[in-house]
């Protein structure tokens, strides 16, 4: 087991270089392939079965890197972030009934909602409070209630500007 995370390790280690030439590919095939055989340790544990996460995106590795370049310490969790905040929130805030349109509107009035924001701080509309006095000692806005935890066991991002609550129920 510890080989086998240590190539893994390894993996990561030449993948995650800036510029990666014919031997570094070399050596990234040759630790995947290590990793692969060393892995099989864990049957010894899980002989059932066991899931170790995006390992098989780290086969096609080196075919992308000599169509695409360096990743340059590019990672899938990127893309997971923006698959959380563009699918999986608005799905939350959505009645399950026919959700993609409930989604989409979610999404464009979110964009719209920022948007604003930006063009009132731009023009100075926030600077002067048009209601009373307002603590001004935090330059963040509070956070707004959260539905939950995320689906990969992090919190939800505090930073939401905005909050759209649709219908629970389709309209009859």
């Amino acid at each position: 087991m510890v080989r086998a995370v240590g190539s893994f390790m390894e993996f990561c280690y030449l993948v995650r270089r800036s510029v990666i030439d014919e031997d570094d590919l070399v050596e990234i095939e040759a630790a995947v392939a290590n990793f692969h055989s060393h892995r099989e340790a864990f049957d010894l544990i899980r002989p059932e079965g066991y899931s170790l996460p995006r390992q098989h995106s780290i086969t096609h590795y080196t075919t992308l890197i000599r169509e695409f370049g360096a990743p340059n310490g590019l990672c899938s969790s990127i893309t997971e972030s923006k698959h959380i905040k563009a699918v999986k929130e608005p799905w939350r805030r959505s009645s399950r009934f026919e959700a993609l349109g409930q989604m989409l509107v979610t999404n464009q009035r979110l964009d719209k909602l920022a948007a604003t924001r930006v063009n009132f701080q731009k023009r100075g509309m926030f600077d002067q409070p048009l209601f009373g006095e307002i603590d001004n000692t935090s330059t963040k806005p509070p956070p707004l209630p959260m539905l939950g935890e995320d689906d990969d066991g992090g919190g939800l991002d505090e930073d939401v500007m905005a909050d759209v609550i649709l219908s629970q129920k389709p309209c009859e």
